[in-house]
């Protein structure tokens, strides 16, 4: 089916890289707003526990991206609780700490042109939509005002598509699939897919759009799967 906006880890390693970390400044800014998101998301039920992983490019020549680090919790994220890695996902400075197990997703996705953020939430409604329609490979959602949250859209006479993937423990054979699926259609501008049973990836131009897009669709994912109850 023809998908149009119209219708609208790298394990742990000593060897680090060679390229220098970009000014505190820029570091504190991405970290202070991340921590900040870590505590929203959590009190809205998106990031509980230790799940969840949020990054920003903070350079895009030479690469580094700064990344939670893995097996901490959102809500309590302090200014030590990440990461900064190459291209290559190795950290750009000595550390105890492991990049998310997921951070090849992180790779592929802010190697595209005006990806610069990506957000990956679990949450009740997009966990139960990934297994209504895992079988099928996605769901359109579309009519609804709040589709003006996700850039681009200026109208709710459109729709988009939810792209789901079955979940993996193989993350970098995930990252080629969704390289291969979601950004495969140039007439289709994705914002975000679905891994089943797992949670939600969404990305912006910059942490304040990415959030615009995780917040744009959850809040659609809410309002599909209630409409699904009460027409059943």
């Amino acid at each position: 089916m023809k998908k149009t906006t119209k219708d609208t880890a790298p394990k742990k390693t000593k060897n680090l890289a060679t390229t220098k970390v970009s000014p505190n400044k820029d570091i504190k800014k991405a970290k202070a707003k991340i921590i900040s998101l870590g505590k929203q998301f959590h009190r809205r039920g998106w990031s509980l526990a230790t799940s969840s992983n949020y990054s920003a490019l903070v350079t895009r020549k030479p690469y580094q991206l700064l990344i939670t680090a893995s097996g901490k919790h959102k809500e309590n994220l302090g200014m030590n609780d990440f990461l900064t890695l190459n291209d290559k996902g190795a950290p750009l400075e000595k550390t105890d700490e492991k990049p998310s197990a997921e951070t090849a997703l992180h790779l592929l996705l802010t190697s595209k042109e005006n990806i610069n953020s990506v957000l990956h939430v679990h949450s009740v409604w997009g966990t139960i939509l990934s297994e209504k329609y895992g079988s099928t490979g996605g769901f359109w959602v579309e009519g609804y005002e709040m589709l003006k949250g996700l850039s681009g859209i200026k109208s709710h006479e459109s729709r988009i598509w939810i792209d789901i993937y079955p979940n993996s423990q193989d993350i970098t054979a995930l990252a080629k699939k969704v390289n291969e699926r979601t950004f495969s259609h140039k007439e289709f501008v994705p914002f975000g897919f679905l891994i089943r049973k797992h949670g939600l990836y969404a990305w912006g131009a910059n942490l304040e759009e990415a959030q615009r897009h995780v917040e744009t669709l959850e809040f659609l994912f809410e309002v599909t799967g209630r409409s699904l109850l009460i027409h059943d």
